[in-house]
């Protein structure tokens, strides 16, 4: 049997953009035209292979048909560009956490990118949440906290982010002016990214004993305001060293508990088999984040 790419164009699109209406304005087609080439796409394979709520998300055989359709997609463009014909630069997915984001790896990947003429788009989550991205079939690579890798896969380790505890000078000066206390941190408000972030829940669990809801706390789901949110007295919360360092060494952040920290392990994760352009991708980067974060025990 042979899949049909208009089918399955469909399919990809309804899972990326998480409704029918939408993928229909990415394809130029009405909703019941993309509904209709998925039921044809699932007759086709004699099993539901979407599951139409908000968001859509593949099923099963879905999810292991669209971890086909992204690999083949770039297997294609590859042969394409090998055989001298003009395909365009070819588009691939990584699932990424917010801080890697923002911090290490446009920097490492730009250039990488570039010479190997691959246009991204990053799909954001919590490291510990990338992984199921491509378990998912919604990524053709991670990065992710995650140091197993799935079944046909492999994971090659990265290196850590250090994330401090810290607060603008003045309001460190209003709320910890007796030091960094357990009673202090129960009425001092915390900002906390979003509701995954467990950086500072585990860090006052573990070091006052405080469960989440023992103390206040704003939610600033993006890196640059999260950061902004410190600095102008929001609150206090851990930051990555390599969004910190220059802060905390001009006086602007100060360290609440210097002699802790939190570490981060990262790793990416890749299919075992891909293309050449992305396996050169994979390595490169692993090598450059090497160069850039600390390194794994």
């Amino acid at each position: 049997m042979k899949i049909d790419p208009r089918r399955s164009a469909a399919f990809i699109a309804a899972v990326d953009t998480g409704s029918l209406e939408l993928a229909a304005v990415q394809l130029s087609l009405t909703p019941s035209a993309v509904s209709q080439r998925i039921s044809a796409l699932e007759q086709d394979f004699g099993t539901p292979l979407l599951v139409r709520s908000r968001p859509c998300r593949p099923t099963g055989p879905g999810t292991r048909l669209l971890q086909y359709l992204r690999r083949s997609t770039l297997l294609e463009s590859e042969f394409l560009a090998e055989m001298g014909m003009d395909a365009g630069p070819a588009r691939l997915s990584l699932a990424v956490n917010n801080d890697t984001l923002a911090t290490w790896l446009l920097p490492v990947l730009a250039p990488i990118l570039a010479d190997e003429e691959l246009l991204v788009e990053f799909v954001l989550d919590n490291q510990g949440h990338t992984f199921s991205l491509l378990e998912q079939g919604r990524v053709v690579a991670c990065v992710a906290g995650e140091p197993t890798p799935m079944r046909g896969c492999t994971v090659s380790p990265l290196g850590q982010m250090r994330y401090r505890m810290v607060a603008s000078k003045d309001f460190a000066h209003h709320w910890f002016a007796n030091g960094f206390t357990r009673e202090n941190a129960q009425r001092a408000p915390v900002i906390v990214f979003d509701r995954k972030d467990s950086l500072q829940s585990a860090f006052l669990l573990r070091h006052f004993g405080l469960p989440e809801g023992a103390y206040p706390f704003h939610y600033v789901p993006a890196s640059d305001p999260y950061v902004g949110a410190i600095r102008h007295g929001m609150g206090y919360g851990m930051l990555p060293l390599e969004q910190c360092a220059d802060l905390l060494r001009e006086g602007v952040l100060v360290d609440l508990a210097p002699a802790l920290f939190v570490d981060v392990p990262l790793y990416w994760h890749a299919w075992r088999i891909q293309p050449p352009r992305l396996e050169r991708m994979g390595a490169a980067l692993v090598k450059a984040a090497r160069d850039v974060l600390l390194p794994l025990p």
